[in-house]
């Protein structure tokens, strides 16, 4: 069964429709005890990294997942929730993350003729090997929307890479951790082969 942790900030619906529309075994719940019990798990995320930490901590979801990822369950971050993987974030101020990742959230610092927030659709590149990207072309489009991004203390952490403006990276992949910065739950048939893949480890 793969939960899908709702701690108010996730964009839950859209997940739990898709995995469903997989004909994946699924339920959504803010329940610890659920979450650590799931043989799969997904942290969404749509808002502000302080919010979403508070939320997690009050709801003592926060240790939960990481007993989750400590003991080799396969762990999917979307959006935000690829970003409180990591050590900490500079999103108004510098806040504590899940320290599962060794990274920092940063905002983009890009030319005036990029937008912030990256906003669309944009190709990326998988590395050589990846479980969660496996049968996607290279360059496949993914529809992205942030104004911050990881930037990793250990590469070996990387599943994937952007460009807007610079190279980024959009993607986690390392033993039972994966976590991406675009919304597979909205980026079509090929977002779609990337939580089938999640699903089928």
């Amino acid at each position: 069964m793969i939960l899908i942790i709702d701690y108010g900030m996730g964009n839950l619906g859209s997940v739990y429709n898709a995995l469903c529309k997989l004909q994946h075994d699924c339920q959504i719940s803010g329940d610890p005890n659920k979450v650590i019990k799931a043989s799969r798990v997904i942290l969404p995320g749509v808002g502000a990294f302080e919010d979403a930490m508070k939320n997690l901590r009050e709801k003592g979801l926060d240790d939960a997942v990481r007993e989750v990822a400590a003991r080799d369950v396969p762990l999917l971050g979307i959006c935000l929730g690829m970003q409180l993987f990591c050590d900490e974030s500079e999103e108004n101020g510098l806040h504590q993350g899940l320290s599962l990742v060794p990274g920092r959230v940063a905002r983009f610092r890009l030319p005036n003729r990029f937008k912030v927030p990256h906003m669309g659709w944009n190709d990326i590149l998988p590395v050589l090997g990846s479980r969660l990207f496996a049968g996607v072309a290279p360059s496949s489009y993914f529809y992205f929307v942030h104004s911050y991004h990881v930037n990793l203390g250990d590469n070996q952490w990387a599943g994937a890479s952007c460009n807007y403006g610079y190279d980024f990276v959009c993607a986690l992949e390392h033993r039972n951790l994966f976590a991406t910065q675009f919304h597979p739950e909205k980026s079509g048939e090929v977002g779609l082969k990337v939580l089938n893949n999640f699903a089928r480890l």
